[in-house]
């Protein structure tokens, strides 16, 4: 069951997301569905079309299936998902 401890060690394509802060200013405030996520990038499917969106330069706010919001610095994120499972985080 995925929730706020243990999101970075799940899936996140699916989840609802919002970029609240970024290195990028025009960054700021996209919203949307992650539909794909690769090393270094999330793929978030907005209603303007995809946006390609950097992990490390942002913070992100994850809506979870059960409701609850978590925010989620990029830099843990950043790695193959399938290798998040394995690393050692702090807070998560």
């Amino acid at each position: 069951m995925i929730n706020e401890r243990n999101l970075v060690r799940h899936e996140l394509i699916g989840l609802e997301v919002e970029v609240k802060k970024s290195t990028n200013k025009s960054q700021i405030g996209i919203k949307g569905r992650v539909v794909d996520e690769t090393y270094n990038m999330l793929v978030i499917e907005t209603k303007k079309g995809e946006k390609m969106v950097e992990k490390k330069s942002c913070v992100f706010v994850f809506k979870l299936p059960n409701g609850k919001k978590v925010e989620v610095e990029g830099w843990v994120l950043v790695g193959r998902p399938e290798d998040r499972i394995k690393k050692k985080l702090p807070r998560f």
